[in-house]
């Protein structure tokens, strides 16, 4: 390590606190990967050793890196160090088809940075020109950043406020995917990188992320946001394996694990085994802290998981575009009762939530209008795409397009989607409602609608349902619900019993998926 003091600036931008909670503590174990215990004090030196190695590649205040690596300590070590230098790491997810991959690495890129396992001939070719490629060990026609050899990077942090730190896509369910830019600025203001801005909820989940399951990709906003708490709270981040078994809740047994993600469709499936073997509910007495993310689940589904789980379970809710916006906690999951529990949380210090008309002018308290939110970590808009930005950021406060309300104790319930709408007889029909009401009966613990081409009706409402434990969901009846509830518009074309739900990119139901099961 370089004799000079590493935090050299007044202004400290990220990813300050992150090298300052590394070399405080340089003797504790960061990772554990496999058989490997990597050290604090070892990954900082990584990151040196890698902002040297990237230096001398020609990145620094502006240029763009685009990464895409497995789960490993070197890879977290590599978007650290491209940000010490200020760099605009761009995360490329894995799966994407030859279209968004394209138009991913078509963002100004400057070069491209993988491993020998995602360094494939098809990554290489994607951008249509020629990228100086990078990578963590040896891989044909890429240069080995990890046999670097020459001066480490002092740590010194180069990167300028404004300049955008990050691009973070949005899943391109809908299309191509969007690049939410995000400043050096506003990740330095990030709550989950701020530990003295922690609330009691932030904190909370810390402290029970001793041992905490680090999986999907780096590239993910969510991942990348909730290993803080793990690395700047004193955790270890386990990277398990893949063996073939799934992860939840096989890896956190045999790992200890204490706190996790989690998404819906993976929550849902683990409830599913640990109802039919309750034995193996013992193996989870470690975990103390599990964040279900990617997309709202209903109340029947919570309900179940703080019952089997125990005390552990979180309720969060964010956007890529903002990161995570609220939080609920499992004091506050118990006091609710279980119809209540459509709650997604109350927001983190720092983040203002309102609801407002189609006007844009806030609604009275307990109404249901779109949700807003202000809060000093909200994007800086979509790469290359200004009208998109000025549609959704407006006057400081970001539209997410969700619909919501929130309740007299400050919690917020979300309703639906401005625009997961069907167009049905020229009537707007949102989804969320439908959902909700099907959530709602007892023969059914899960619900999802998608819309439909339709000869008669432009488009239909078609639902997927997963049924409760030794129920057999009745058609008529769920249409006989939704009918009286919401009305006939609503009333789904079909009504479709499954089993289990494909994820999209992200990890929220792949609807598209159920669609092609009609």
């Amino acid at each position: 390590m370089p004799a000079e003091p590493p935090f050299p600036h007044a202004y400290q931008p990220f990813p300050h606190a992150v090298l300052q909670a590394l070399a405080e503590s340089p003797g504790t174990v960061a990772f554990e990967h496999g058989d490997r215990r990597v050290t604090r004090g070892e990954v900082l030196e990584t990151v040196g050793r890698l902002a040297g190695a990237l230096r001398d590649a020609g990145l620094g205040p502006g240029r763009a890196v685009a990464i895409r690596t497995a789960v490993t300590p070197e890879a977290f070590a590599a978007h650290i160090a491209a940000h010490v230098l200020g760099c605009r790491v761009v995360g490329v997810r894995p799966g994407y088809p030859a279209g968004q991959l394209a138009h991913v690495l078509g963002t100004g890129v400057d070069a491209l940075l993988a491993d020998p396992s995602t360094l494939t001939p098809e990554l290489a070719g994607a951008a249509g020109r020629p990228l100086p490629l990078l990578s963590l060990g040896p891989c044909s026609g890429a240069s080995d950043l990890l046999a670097y050899a020459g001066r480490a990077h002092s740590l010194a942090i180069a990167a300028r406020p404004d300049d955008v730190a990050a691009l973070h896509f949005t899943s391109g369910s809908t299309g191509r995917p969007k690049g939410c830019a995000i400043t050096y600025r506003a990740l330095g203001a990030h709550w989950a990188w701020q530990p003295r801005a922690w609330g009691p909820a932030a904190a909370e989940l810390a402290a029970g992320s001793g041992r905490y399951l680090l999986f999907g990709t780096l590239a993910s906003m969510v991942v990348f946001e909730f290993l803080a708490p793990c690395l700047l709270g004193g955790g270890t981040a386990v990277i398990p394996k893949d063996d073939g078994r799934p992860l939840f809740p096989d890896a956190l047994e045999r790992h200890g694990i204490t706190a996790s993600i989690i998404t819906v469709p993976r929550l849902c499936r683990m409830l599913d085994l640990l109802r039919d073997d309750p034995d193996r509910a013992r193996g989870l007495r470690n975990l103390r802290a599990l964040m279900v993310s990617g997309s709202p689940i209903g109340p029947r589904r919570l309900a179940e998981a703080a019952e089997r789980l125990g005390p552990v379970v979180y309720q969060g809710y964010g956007q890529t575009e903002a990161g995570s916006i609220s939080i609920m906690t499992p004091g506050e999951i118990a006091a609710h009762p279980p119809h209540a529990l459509a709650a997604v949380g109350r927001p983190h210090p720092g983040v203002e939530i309102t609801i407002r008309d189609d006007d844009g002018r806030e609604v009275a308290p307990g109404a249901t209008g779109e949700v807003y939110v202000r809060s000093p970590y909200l994007m800086a808009g979509y790469w290359g795409q200004p009208e998109e930005t000025a549609e959704t950021l407006r006057g400081g406060l970001l539209r997410t397009r969700d619909l919501g309300r929130l309740d007299a104790d400050g919690f917020l319930h979300l309703t639906g989607r401005t625009r997961d709408v069907i167009m049905v007889n020229a009537m707007v029909v949102y989804a969320g409602p439908i959902e909700r009401v099907l959530a709602g009966h007892p023969d059914v613990a899960e619900a999802y609608v998608a819309g439909a081409p339709d000869e008669d009706t432009g488009e239909a409402v078609h639902a997927f349902v997963v049924p409760a434990a030794g129920a057999v969901p009745d058609a008529g009846a769920l249409s006989a619900l939704v009918r009286s509830e919401l009305g006939d518009d609503s009333v789904p074309r079909t009504v479709t019993v499954v089993h289990g739900v494909p994820e999209a990119v992200g990890g929220k139901p792949d609807k598209r998926a159920l669609l092609r099961l009609l």
